[in-house]
Formats: C-alpha cells, sequence, structure tokens
C-alpha cells in the first residue's frame, strides 16, 4: 500500500478498494500518512466525491480503526444524531425517554460547532456531571441507567479526528462524503443496532437549502444501512429556535420543563417523531405512530425523567436533581430583556446570528481553549409568527456583564425580522428517508 497511488486514484476519478481505504485509516491514526498526504486525500474526495460503496468503506475503516463497541443486553441499542441546530436539546429529552421504553442509548455526543451547541457542554453546566468517562465506567451507567451521554474517548475513530483536523484547515469540511464518514464514524463504533438522524434544515442549520438537507440525509441513511446499522433520517425544520431558550443551562431548564413539567411544544414533539421512528425500526413498537405515543407517554407518566436523574447522578450530578433542578442550575448576573422596536409579526429569525450571539456571550467557544460560562444565553425566545406590540419583549438576555448584554441586544435585534403580516409557519417535519 502506498498513500500516494491512493491519492493518485483519487485525483483520476477512480475508486479506491475498501483494503485501500482500511490501510489508509490506520495510517491517519498512527501518523503513518502525513498531514501534506491526509490533506491531498481529502481535498481529491471533496473535488472528485465518493461512490456509495466507497464512501462506506471509508466509514468503515474509519469506525475500525479505533476501539468498537459491542453489547451484550437484554434490548436493542439505539441513537440519534442531529446535525446541528439552535435551542436543540432533543437528546435530553429522547435518550431517557427511549430507555424508559426498554431500549439502551449508548451515547457519544459532541461539543459545540459553530454557531450551533453542543450536548456535552449544556450537560456539563449541571455541578459535578462529568462526560468524560472511560469504557467501564460508561458501560456501567448504560447498564444501570439504560443510557449515558459521553465524549468520545481517543480511541473511538482516531482517524475522523486527525481528518477532520486536516479538513478544518484545508477547506474541505463541506465535503459531502467526508462529512457523512466523520458522522458516522463515530455513532457505528458505539456499537447500535439502530440510528436515527435529525438533519436540520433553516437559517439555524448547516444545510439551509432542502436539497443540501435531502442530499445529506440520504448520503447518510445509504452509508449507514450499506455499513450494517439500519437507519431512518428526518428532516426537521430549524427556520426558528427549537426550544424558546438557546444556551446550556438554559436549555437544560427546558428540558427540565418537558420532562418533570408537563412543558409541551416543539420540543416534545420532536422528540416523539425521532423515538418513533426507533421504537418501530427496532420492534418496541408496531408502527411509528405507537412509538410516538410511547415517548409520549413515558415523558408525561415522569419515568422518562426518572431515567434521566438516574444517568445524572450516575455521572457525577446531584442524586436529587430532578427534584430540585431549578437549585443547581447556574443563573446570569445580568438578565435584560430586549423590547420589541416596533408592532407587528415575527416574520423570521436569522438563526445562525442568534447562535454567534450566545458564544459571543460566552456560551460557547471561539477557539478549542475557551472556557464556556454555563449560565450566559438567550431565553424567552418569541415564536416564529408571534403578533407583538411595540415594546414587548422579544427575549431575555442572560449575560455575565452589562457591556456583553448590550452587544447582545444589537446582535439579536438585527437578527428578528418583523413585518406587518403573519409568515407561514412550516413544518416541523419536512420529510422522512429511509427505513
Amino acid at each position: 500500500m502506498d498513500a500516494r497511488a491512493i491519492i493518485a486514484k483519487l485525483r483520476m476519478g477512480e475508486q479506491p478498494s475498501a483494503d485501500e481505504l482500511a490501510w489508509f485509516a490506520i495510517g491517519l491514526s498512527d501518523r503513518s500518512v502525513s498531514d501534506a498526504q491526509a490533506g491531498a486525500f481529502a481535498m481529491a474526495v471533496c473535488l472528485n466525491g465518493l461512490g456509495p460503496q466507497a464512501r462506506s468503506d471509508l466509514t468503515v475503516a474509519m469506525r475500525d480503526s479505533g476501539d468498537c463497541l459491542a453489547w451484550n443486553l437484554d434490548g436493542p441499542v439505539l441513537d440519534k444524531h442531529s446535525t446541528g441546530g439552535i435551542g436543540d436539546c432533543v437528546s435530553l429529552v429522547l435518550a431517557p425517554a427511549l430507555a424508559a421504553c426498554g431500549a439502551y442509548v449508548p451515547m457519544i455526543s459532541g461539543r459545540g460547532l459553530g454557531h450551533t451547541g453542543g450536548t456535552l457542554d449544556k450537560l456539563e453546566s449541571i455541578p459535578g456531571l462529568r462526560v468524560d468517562l472511560d469504557e467501564p465506567a460508561f458501560r456501567r451507567v448504560v447498564d444501570e441507567a439504560g443510557v449515558a451521554i459521553v465524549s468520545a474517548s481517543a480511541n473511538i475513530a482516531p482517524a475522523d479526528k486527525r481528518l477532520y483536523a486536516v479538513r478544518d484547515v484545508t477547506a474541505t469540511v463541506e465535503s459531502l462524503d467526508l462529512i457523512t464518514a466523520s458522522i458516522l464514524s463515530k455513532k457505528l463504533a458505539a456499537g447500535l443496532e439502530h440510528l436515527v438522524l435529525d438533519v436540520k434544515l433553516g437559517s439555524g442549520a448547516l444545510m439551509k437549502s432542502p436539497d443540501e438537507a435531502r442530499a445529506l440525509a440520504s448520503s447518510l441513511v445509504q452509508t449507514a444501512d450499506l455499513a450494517g446499522c439500519p437507519t431512518t433520517a428526518v428532516i426537521s425544520d430549524m427556520s426558528a429556535p427549537l426550544a424558546p431558550s438557546l444556551g446550556n443551562a438554559l436549555e437544560i431548564a427546558e428540558v427540565m420543563r418537558v420532562l418533570c413539567d408537563g412543558q409541551g411544544g416543539r420540543l416534545l414533539e420532536l422528540s416523539a417523531a425521532l423515538g418513533g421512528v426507533l421504537l418501530d425500526n427496532a420492534g418496541l413498537a408496531k408502527d411509528v405512530e405507537t412509538g410516538v405515543a410511547r415517548i409520549v407517554e413515558a415523558v408525561a407518566s415522569g419515568r422518562a425523567a426518572e431515567v434521566f436523574g438516574k444517568m445524572i447522578y450516575a455521572q457525577g450530578g446531584p442524586v436529587a436533581f430532578t427534584e430540585n433542578w431549578r437549585r443547581f442550575l447556574p443563573e446570569a448576573s445580568v438578565i435584560r430583556e430586549v423590547p420589541a422596536p416596533m408592532a407587528g409579526y415575527i416574520a423570521s429569525f436569522d438563526g445562525e446570528a442568534l447562535g454567534l450571539s450566545v458564544i459571543g456571550l460566552g456560551g460557547g467557544r471561539q477557539v478549542e481553549s475557551d472556557v464556556v460560562n454555563p449560565a450566559v444565553g438567550l431565553s424567552d425566545v418569541m415564536e416564529l409568527g408571534a403578533k407583538v406590540s411595540k415594546g414587548q419583549p422579544l427575549l431575555r438576555i442572560h449575560a455575565a456583564r452589562e457591556d456583553a448584554a448590550d452587544r447582545a441586544a444589537r446582535q439579536v435585534l438585527a437578527a428578528i425580522k418583523i413585518s406587518d403580516t403573519a409568515p407561514d409557519i412550516p413544518p416541523l417535519i419536512h420529510e422522512r428517508i429511509g427505513v
């Protein structure tokens, strides 16, 4: 095997074999493939693409470059992945609800990326909770609570870590083939039996157009299926924040209102839609509609909250978090309302700008070494299409300092459009692709 020969094949539009891609993935993980060769590989894939089989072979090769988990449990092993949005804390509602319905959910999750929040950052706003569990602890929490949400260890898909870092500095992040292989190599290493993918579409998503979202969803489903994990993708709307809060502790509060206080809304609706697909695919429901009803019942009965509380405690959090969650979550020192500058209807959101305003407040990272402030963000965001009067609060800013609140106020006012006429409200679920 020779890295140069594999890169030359790609440059000429030919497809490398599964053995060649497996060799290259090992070379990425043990650094026998150089940075220059990794960059050339990424650029060749970006320019000429991979066919379905080669894309699946690359995904499996990156999955197999490190540890792959296997489970021996008395229920199906399920998971979900989102391509990222704003106010998107679905994982924290869905994972315990699935476990309450008889599934096991070993969720390897991520941190904030770009303007989107990260599930791990949100969880770490709970005092004492750890996401950096070793494999024995990870297995113990899954066995005890039915669900664990953790960061990937250094031994999970190490080839992806190396290639992702190279892509970031070689303008090849947008490659559909490399996005697909990156997402799925980590998910499939968790030993899943079924997977549902929440592909976001809209101003707050990475995919802004229906064609882009559909292409990514189809690529992910086709590749996962070829790799042996039956997968469904749901294209969901991200033209407005999913929950009315953006920011780590603020989104945990939204999750607890759903799990413990009977709050419904789009967050519960999407969680149930995704969970219904998974329960149907795994044989825990006779059809998707029954699966949706089972997720809603698991939340309404309090069983999902009980599971979530077990997971929080097992991962180092407070023993009575679900009973007293308000006392544990940090609060910002500056909380300010942003009044509407005119009367009308909330016509649109620049979701990416809203997400970046939270990062500017300290709720995310500008560079990898930044420390996240869990208390800051936006809350009580008015819904798309809502009628507002002049001076009525559009949302509340939670900031560490007055000057940061001033800056965020200017950003959010520029990101929210008010018009004289009510907008058309897009459906929450646009399309479903796969089994």
